[in-house]
């Protein structure tokens, strides 16, 4: 993770930044990395902490030369020190679920149109499409609207990042937000909670669902209240369940445990590189892990491990080396050459993998 961010973060940031390097004698602001805020971040004015229930370190304003990501992971008596600073209220929401970041992204979207609107959208092109509260619809340069598209803000803004291409007669209802270079298909509905990353191709219907960079929904099926990561590919038909027939919680299953989710609305949780099968379907609370893939029709095991190819004679392994074979052929389809850091985080995913998903069916 650390070549990871040094090479693929840090250039695209536009503060100095370094990685892993021990704090120096300016102030310094720590954040836990599941800390999402909603509005302007106040900085507090002298040393001061902010924890959550269990006493962890939620974030903190120190001046603290010679601290380090070491005494971060191994709890030195240097970092719990921090504990005994005065307190200071969170302002912020701490994530314990990618279910927290589907049901809370249409406050997170409204956030982000308000920090854009400071930014001049382009001129509407002219053409045969259809826009409801235009004032709060933002395009970015090059967007591509085809004949017959609506746009719908009623309910929320939505934003077409740079390159964005809408088909005709998609619809769109905010707030959502469509990434750089990505294409909605013809037909398609996107509807409110939903933000699509940069270079998906997405069909088909899309409901309060986040779908990460490069992947793919390209025909018919439902995706709701579902959270996708990067190279993600839905086979044709494949559709997510998102509602018990019970109407009653959903619980998400993680290895041979079921976990309480809170949540009446959830569909699935997919993680990079994972593939469907045509007309595959998806159990509400359903978990694909790291490149997981599906083969076959019908309903999908409600849990499928990382690195494991699932039909219906039952689970087989992955193997590492096919795994990066077609990870090659998939990346230059997008004009991405695959680099020893993508190499690097495959091979450490299928190392941690295996106990993270059984520690988390423990919990």
């Amino acid at each position: 993770m650390a070549a990871f961010c040094r090479e693929r973060i840090v250039p695209h940031l536009q503060v100095p930044t370094r990685v892993n390097e021990p704090l120096d004698d300016e102030p310094a602001l720590l954040f836990n990395g599941r800390t999402v805020h909603f509005g302007d971040f106040e900085w507090p004015a002298d040393e001061a902490v902010a924890t959550d229930e269990g006493e962890g370190i939620r974030l903190a304003h120190v001046r603290r030369p010679g601290l380090s990501h070491d005494d971060v992971n191994q709890r030195s008596e240097r970092w719990l020190q921090l504990l005994d600073l005065p307190r200071a209220e969170p302002r912020a929401r701490l994530v314990d679920s990618l279910w927290d970041l589907i049901h809370w992204n249409d406050e997170s979207l409204i956030e982000d149109y308000a920090a854009l609107h400071g930014t001049a959208s382009v001129q509407k092109p002219a053409g045969a499409y259809h826009m409801v509260h235009e004032d709060d619809i933002w395009l970015g340069a090059g967007v591509k609207l085809g004949p017959g598209c609506v746009l719908d803000a009623t309910r929320g803004p939505i934003m077409l990042k740079q390159g964005a291409s809408i088909g005709p007669n998609a619809v769109l209802i905010g707030p959502c937000v469509i990434g750089e270079h990505a294409r909605i298909r013809p037909l398609t509905q996107i509807r409110e909670g939903t933000s699509i990353g940069n270079m998906c191709t997405v069909g088909g219907e899309v409901s309060n669902s986040i779908m990460l960079g490069y992947s793919n929904k390209a025909h018919e099926g439902f995706l709701g209240h579902s959270y996708l990561g990067k190279w993600v590919n839905l086979g044709s038909g494949t559709t997510t369940s998102n509602l018990k027939n019970t109407y009653g919680e959903i619980r998400a299953r993680i290895g041979a445990k079921e976990i309480a989710t809170g949540r009446q609305f959830l569909g699935s949780v997919i993680g990079d590189h994972s593939k469907t099968a045509v007309l595959s379907r998806l159990s509400a609370g359903a978990y694909l892990g790291f490149y997981s893939m599906l083969d076959g029709v019908g309903n999908a095991t409600r849990f499928v491990p990382s690195f494991t190819f699932q039909t219906g004679a039952g689970p087989e392994p992955y193997q590492m080396d096919k795994a990066i074979e077609v990870t090659r052929r998939v990346f230059a389809r997008r004009d991405r050459e695959f680099d020893p850091i993508d190499e690097e985080v495959m091979r450490y995913v299928a190392g941690v993998a295996p106990e993270v998903e059984s520690a988390a069916s423990m919990k």
